[in-house]
């Protein structure tokens, strides 16, 4: 059985960059965020809703938590990053991840309605990237709640990275 951080970070944690990502580095991390809403569709599709019912960990959220979550994450990605570009250092607004996963249109909304917010977002959020300055990139927000400024570097590679980590935890529920 995996131990729990295992479970709880299958692929490792978050990247921390020690400085600006290369051009090629960006390439890849928009790609990831350009494929993830179709690689989700795909696994909400494998497993089914009835699988998306269950935890992917003891103590975790399930399937369908994870989905919606992952919309309302990126939704909140994509307001920062465009904060970020037309704000000096903006104090981004942080959330309470924990409380809207336990909102009650995540109990009763299909996750094909926050495939499809992907779906869409993702599509612009990568139109937007695709078209920035290298000069951009370096442009930060900061997070009052864990008290650090980051670089648009910085937060493709975390969302990147965060949509692959909630894409395992789906293929956990798979091999459940």
């Amino acid at each position: 059985m995996p131990t729990s951080d295992a479970l709880r970070y299958p692929i490792g944690p978050a990247p921390l960059l020690r400085g600006p990502l290369t051009p090629a580095e960006r390439a890849d991390y928009q790609q990831q965020l350009a494929d993830l809403p179709a690689q989700l569709a795909a696994a909400a599709q494998r497993l089914g809703p009835e699988s998306l019912a269950y935890p992917y960990r003891p103590g975790g959220w399930t399937g369908h938590q994870v989905i919606h979550h992952v919309a309302d994450s990126h939704l909140n990605a994509y307001c920062r990053f465009r904060l970020a570009l037309t704000e000096d250092n903006p104090t981004i607004k942080p959330y309470d991840e924990a409380a809207w996963a336990a909102l009650p249109d995540v109990a009763t909304e299909p996750v094909a309605v926050s495939l499809a917010l992907l779906a869409s977002l993702h599509q612009r959020w990568v139109a937007l990237l695709d078209h920035l300055p290298s000069t951009d990139w370096q442009r930060t927000f900061y997070h009052p709640g864990n008290r650090q400024t980051t670089t648009l570097d910085q937060a493709l590679a975390t969302y990147a990275w965060h949509g692959r980590h909630h894409l395992a935890h789906l293929g956990l529920l798979a091999g459940a």
